[in-house]
């Protein structure tokens, strides 16, 4: 198998303006958030580019899947609606160069901190004292919980109809140091009026 980093020539390749619009398209349409302004994803298109730097491999897959990606319709994919570029994104989910992509918007896109002010997120808070006092209860996205106190009556329980004991009984002296006290006779009852079990046999 011939590999792309034996031609040089491929090791040169470098994505258009037109490319990287493309590129740009591809994640607005695959990750769409109408509120996110178009720098985070401009600055997604550069950090996919820059790892595919880091991999030939990945660098020919991406600048051969954008080159082939108008192929897939009669129209070029910048122009399409977004239903229909979604459509050709569909047909592509397989593909290395879209999982490649995929995979890199999934793990940095969400780090941007411009994407953070649209989704409501505010970033981390230890460098700024925590959360506590800074708003830990000023969700607005959730109801206000209900806290009041019922009408209803409460219902007495007791008093049980047997004795608790009210404290743990005696340690029990080993097998055969019992010091004269029959064995079954070293603890209390601690269960009044229950069944009880004989050896031999079972009476209530």
């Amino acid at each position: 198998m011939a590999y792309p980093a034996k031609y040089s020539a491929l090791n040169e390749l470098q994505l258009s303006e037109e490319a990287r619009r493309t590129l740009t398209r591809i994640i607005r349409v695959a990750f769409p958030h109408p509120a996110v302004p178009d720098g985070p994803y401009e600055r997604m298109t550069e950090k996919i580019v820059s790892e595919a730097q880091a991999s030939t491999w990945f660098r020919v897959a991406l600048t051969q899947g954008l080159l082939t990606l108008d192929s897939l319709t009669a129209e070029h994919f910048l122009d399409l609606p977004d239903d229909r570029a979604l459509a050709v994104l569909k047909r592509i989910s397989d593909l290395d160069f879209f999982g490649f992509i995929r995979r890199t918007t999934v793990l940095n896109f969400y780090d941007d901190p411009e994407v953070w002010d649209v989704l409501g997120y505010e970033g981390e808070s230890f460098s700024k004292g925590g959360y506590i006092n800074r708003g830990f209860n000023d969700l607005d996205w959730l109801p206000e919980p209900r806290i009041e106190e019922s009408d209803e009556d409460l219902t007495e329980v007791g008093p049980l109809p047997y004795n608790i004991a009210q404290q743990a009984p005696d340690r029990a002296e080993p097998a055969g140091q019992t010091g004269g006290v029959p064995s079954d006779e070293q603890f209390s009852d601690l269960f009044k009026g229950s069944d009880t079990v004989n050896e031999g046999n079972t009476a209530s």
